[in-house]
């Protein structure tokens, strides 16, 4: 099996999709074929799917293999509301033998696989299924990016709890945005206490892609 990575977040635009191109970029500067899924996306309106089409065309500059691909190859599963899954399907339950199909298709084409999650860990996919289960489904290492703003402290401790409570194995991220440069006199210095290695995306990509590849 190809390594996976399953980007999620503490919240909905936190900068999964940011994240997931600098990951796109740093692993294929390294010689690594590199592929990417975005599962499942809402809002998707007259065809245009705002993160499944910057996720492929980002892939494509990469991984010339990609460019024969559609945006719903990357993409298997999308709704137009955007809303939760579960609410933008009516609570259609997930068909995880579509994205176990789609996943298996991309694999062919790559080393490295970024799968990018909607939302953060406990997006609820239908009645029985929110993303962690899907990260743990698909077995894949799971790369959390957190914000840099009041209240970081909280949520970034709220879903590493929730990695921990199903074993999956993690690493967490900081996407700081030029707003926030109060994080390291606010909330750095406790994450530093806990002995919480604060690495930033915009900064140190490379040392996040490599733990994440050897975990």
């Amino acid at each position: 099996m190809n390594k996976r990575i399953f980007v999620s977040a503490t919240n909905t635009d936190i900068g999964k999709t940011y994240t997931s191109k600098l990951l796109l970029k740093e692993f294929a500067s390294r010689g690594l074929r590199v592929g990417v899924i975005k599962p499942i996306e809402t809002g998707i309106v007259s065809g245009i799917y705002p993160d499944g089409d910057v996720l492929l065309s980002t892939c494509r500059a990469y991984n010339e293999e990609f460019k024969a691909l559609h945006v719903e190859d990357i993409v298997p599963i999308s709704y137009e509301f955007a809303a939760a899954p579960a609410i933008a399907s009516n609570n259609k339950k997930l068909d995880l033998k579509k994205i176990d199909e789609a996943i298996q298709k991309i694999e062919k084409l790559c080393d490295v696989l970024i799968i990018e999650g909607a939302g953060g860990l406990y997006v609820p996919l239908d009645d029985e299924y929110m993303i962690i289960d899907l990260i743990k489904h698909l077995k894949a290492k799971t790369l959390l990016v957190s914000h840099c703003s009041l209240g970081c402290i909280n949520d970034t401790l709220l879903s590493k709890k929730a990695l921990e409570n199903v074993n999956l194995e993690y690493i967490v991220a900081f996407n700081c945005r030029k707003e926030d440069d109060s994080f390291s006199k606010v909330s750095e210095p406790y994450f530093e206490e806990i002995n919480l290695d604060v690495l930033k995306v915009g900064e140190d990509i490379d040392k996040i892609c490599d733990v994440l590849y050897n975990l």
